[in-house]
């Protein structure tokens, strides 16, 4: 029987051989049908699966190979989760020079997706902090890549979604830390002007900045929501705050329960529950960087469709015009997104041939899967950001067409010339279609 192996916004992989990745990379020419890496399944689209394919479980390569406690140098399997990392290292004062809204993810989903965080207007994407890793070819190869080592797969494998080949392990370099937790300020906004003013300034003397947005307020209150700032905090002799416990999703509705009337009360409260004065509080890591991870499987909550999610970054010309476009269609349409998150990109380059970020803004929205109904309002709200000069992204993406991936990526096909020709995904077969 095959295991269900999802992505996180509820994509069955179907008709896929699972193989370990030590079979795998024992010997690659025994499997023949195309391969692709799936470590956590925390990928909300089709990036991760492989259907009539192989997907290759990479999580028994989760072993850390070398970690030097002077210089924050650290090698480790692909397939280790970023939250055993941070056991190891945060403890040792180092942390991620970037890291996701999850730590439940592989450091090789990490890189396959170039992953961006809270501050890249500071350390920019993933990728320019991966030092060297080693790549598996589907002929047996085994490659060092690096900035100076076989520098074309170096580039096209970061954000390359797994399809260069297998990565077997990754070499970072971390940042220090003087302790475990965060000085953050919470500032209220009452609209996108406001928004983007607190940004610009924000991200002047912050390393970490995100903003939530209120998506079902309208009229007088339409754009506002709430500005998350931060640092790392000084070290303390205080006894820390501790992390909440996680806790479990307790069932499986058949029903989305993300829906308006529900999410106009979450949102009350939400933005309620958040302090008024901008004072600087010392809080955990754990709680501003991951804050769903506290609740397991948080995903069914959307139903048994799953979830669809939207995220596209705009140049900063375009970016006030088409923020305002794209959360009205979205009010018009009648979907609930909950998680509507909105920042600003800096203008760090990442390595990566096909990395998303671009310095500008962007916009990142969820909905429950309803069919027609959302794809049709997903389409739209791509041809904005596309007639904005902008991009959507590709690692969340669960159903753009060909011709967006290519108005969004349009060097895509010099970076094909990298793909090993024993991988490939649902995602890369659908955007390359004819």
């Amino acid at each position: 029987m095959t295991p269900d192996f999802r992505s996180w916004g509820g994509l069955r992989a179907r008709d896929s051989e699972i193989v370990d990745a030590r079979d795998w990379i024992e010997a690659p020419s025994r499997h023949r049908r195309p391969a692709l890496a799936y470590g956590n399944g925390r990928s909300y689209g089709d990036s991760c699966l492989n259907d009539g394919g192989a997907l290759i479980d990479m999580r028994g390569l989760d072993e850390i190979l070398f970690f030097d406690r002077e210089t924050g140098l650290l090698t480790c399997g692909a397939g280790l989760r970023l939250d055993r990392l941070l056991d190891l290292t945060v403890p040792a004062g180092w942390f991620p020079a970037v890291t996701p809204g999850t730590s439940l993810v592989t450091i090789g989903g990490a890189l396959a997706n170039d992953v961006h965080g809270k501050n890249h207007h500071r350390a920019g994407t993933f990728g320019r902090h991966v030092r060297a890793f080693e790549l598996m070819r589907s002929d047996g190869q085994r490659q060092i890549c690096a900035p100076d080592l076989n520098p074309e797969l170096f580039a096209a494998t970061i954000g390359g979604f797994g399809l260069t080949g297998l990565v077997t392990q990754v070499t970072l370099q971390l940042m220090p830390i003087a302790s475990a937790e965060m000085e953050q300020e919470v500032l209220h906004f009452d609209g996108l002007d406001r928004f983007f003013a607190i940004a610009a300034e924000s991200d002047a003397t912050h390393d970490y900045t995100v903003a939530w947005v209120d998506a079902l307020a309208g009229g007088r209150d339409f754009g506002r929501g709430v500005f998350f700032r931060a640092n790392h905090a000084p070290a303390t002799n205080a006894p820390p705050p501790r992390a909440g416990r996680g806790l479990p999703f307790p069932l499986k509705p058949p029903v989305p329960l993300i829906n308006r009337t529900t999410l106009r009360a979450f949102n009350w409260l939400y933005r309620s529950g958040q302090p008024r004065d901008p004072e600087a509080r010392r809080v955990p890591y754990q709680p501003f960087f991951y804050p769903l991870d506290r609740i397991h499987d948080w995903n069914r909550a959307y139903g048994p469709k799953g979830l669809r999610q939207f995220q596209c970054v705009v140049p900063m010309a375009h970016a006030r015009d088409a923020v305002t476009e794209m959360l009205e269609r979205t009010l018009a349409a009648g979907e609930a997104s909950f998680l509507t998150v909105l920042k600003l990109f800096g203008d760090k380059p990442s390595p990566g041939l096909m990395s998303f970020p671009i310095p500008g803004a962007t916009l990142t929205l969820d909905f429950p899967n309803r069919g027609a109904r959302t794809e049709s309002l997903l389409a739209a709200l791509d041809r904005v950001a596309i007639a904005a000069g902008g991009r959507v992204n590709p690692y969340k993406d669960a159903r753009m067409p060909a011709a967006t991936f290519e108005a969004s990526f349009p060097h895509w096909r010099d970076f094909a010339r990298h793909v090993d020709q024993g991988f490939c995904s649902n995602f890369w077969r659908r955007v390359t279609a004819g």
